[in-house]
């Protein structure tokens, strides 16, 4: 049985190109994957409580708790209530400006797993194709001294080439889609709470916060 590292040995140099174009892509999911972990949070509960500290005048602790809650819809709550005392069109295009940063801060690299997961099957057949050319290439030179084992030598090397671009190429693929899915869901999360923040600092108080108050 051929290990891993015999079998990328013989599959040539565009093989190897593969390998580090999936070990590339699978550091970016790692570290994209944690960051977009660490940026998500209860939302719901984050406004509330934001709610209803700044129900009782103290923008100061409201302001400080955005700072130490990681992720974008924190970030959208402190711009908008940085511009609290701005019209209500201003406000929303303040917290537009911030959502698009960072929804681009989140989107960053990933690129580069869509990228590998397009090209990785081009690679392994390009290496097929040049494995097929250098068997071409030897049956012509060698003729009637051709062996088996040059023509199986050839097939094994562009056989592994294409396995080897779609292995790489399925994950990055899946992982990319993981990735944007986790994306969107931030993005609505976000889309709510800019809406819900927009309309309480201008005098609309989402009802959740009326009924909050009531009970207490």
């Amino acid at each position: 049985m051929l290990s891993l590292f015999n079998l990328l040995k013989q599959g040539g140099p565009v093989c190897w190109v593969i390998v580090v174009c999936g070990i590339v892509a699978f550091v970016v999911f790692v570290e994209r994957g944690l960051h977009l972990h660490r940026a998500r949070i209860k939302s719901d509960d984050f406004l509330k409580g934001i709610f209803n500290i700044l129900g009782r005048r103290n923008i100061s602790e409201a302001l400080s708790i955005c700072d130490e809650t990681p992720g974008p819809v924190a970030y959208l709550v402190k711009t908008a209530i940085l511009h609290r005392d701005d019209p209500k069109e201003a406000i929303r295009n303040a917290v537009d400006g911030a959502s698009m940063a960072e929804v681009s801060r989140m989107e960053r690299r990933l690129v580069v797993i869509a990228t590998v997961a397009h090209i990785a099957p081009l690679l392994g057949l390009l290496g097929t194709v040049l494995a097929m050319v250098q068997g071409v290439i030897v049956l012509q030179q060698q003729a009637r001294l051709i062996q088996s084992v040059d023509i199986m030598q050839v097939l094994i090397q562009a056989l592994i080439c294409t396995a080897a671009g779609l292995t790489v190429a399925i994950p990055c693929y899946a992982a990319f889609n993981l990735l944007v899915v986790k994306i969107d869901r931030l993005v609505l999360d976000m889309e709510r709470a800019a809406s819900e923040i927009v309309a309480f600092l201008t005098g609309a108080v989402p009802v959740d916060v009326e009924k909050s108050n009531a009970e207490k």
